[in-house]
C-alpha cells in the first residue's frame, strides 16, 4: 500500500514537472497509465530496432536531419489532444528527443513533455526490454 502510494506520488509530480527524462521503469509505469508513447524516429530504424508495443510512430527528422514541423505537429495532435496531456518521446539515443522535447515544451507551451532516457537503444532494448516490429 505504502508503496503504491509513494508510486502515486512520484508519478503526479513527473506529469507536473518541466520537459524532463523518465527512467525506464518510470516510462513503464506511465505506459501502464495510458501515457502516450511517441516514437519520432524514421521507418528505417522502427524496421531494424522495433518499437515499444503500442507506440504511435510519427517521424520528425527524415535521414538528413530535415523536417516538416507542420505536417509533424497535424500528426502529433491527433495523439496529444491538448497541451497538458502527458506524453513520452522516444528516439534511437535521444538525443533528437531532447531538440523536440524543447521544442513543445518551449515553444510551443506543452506543460507534460517527457523521453525516455538513453532512448530506445539504451534505455529500453539495452534493459532486455521487447519491442514490436
Amino acid at each position: 500500500m505504502i508503496k503504491k502510494l509513494f508510486f502515486t506520488l512520484i508519478f503526479t509530480t513527473l506529469l507536473f514537472a518541466d520537459f524532463s527524462t523518465m527512467s525506464t521503469k518510470q516510462v513503464q509505469d506511465a505506459i501502464k497509465n495510458g501515457v502516450a508513447i511517441i516514437d519520432i524516429r524514421r521507418e528505417d530504424e522502427w524496421k531494424h530496432y522495433g518499437a515499444i508495443k503500442g507506440s504511435h510512430k510519427i517521424t520528425f527528422f527524415d535521414e538528413r536531419g530535415g523536417y516538416n514541423g507542420v505536417k509533424w505537429l497535424k500528426e502529433f495532435t491527433k495523439v496529444v489532444k491538448t497541451k497538458d496531456q502527458p506524453f513520452i518521446l522516444v528516439c534511437a539515443h535521444a538525443n533528437r528527443t531532447k531538440v523536440v522535447g524543447k521544442m513543445l515544451f518551449q515553444q510551443l507551451r506543452y506543460t507534460k513533455v517527457y523521453d525516455l532516457d538513453g532512448g530506445i537503444k539504451y534505455g529500453w532494448l539495452d534493459k532486455g526490454l521487447k519491442t514490436v516490429k
